[in-house]
């Protein structure tokens, strides 16, 4: 599967199904991100409810404490 994440397209494997599996294949914590797809935000909650298609564009954004 194709998407574009963070502006850069990127092939997949094709079991990923939903946002949430994006996420756990970068090994990213769905509590310290959020995820805009296709220039929709999607809540935390749906993460693993929302499908990741063919053609999305994701815009991961990382929260990161530091001072």
């Amino acid at each position: 599967m194709k998407m574009q994440i963070n502006g850069k397209e990127t092939e997949l494997p094709a079991a990923i199904a939903s946002v949430q599996d994006v996420l756990d294949h970068y090994n990213l914590d769905s509590q310290a991100v959020v995820v805009e797809r296709n220039e929709q935000i999607v809540p935390r909650e749906n993460l693993s409810s929302v499908k990741a298609e063919n053609g999305d564009r994701l815009e991961i954004v990382e929260f990161v404490g530091g001072g």
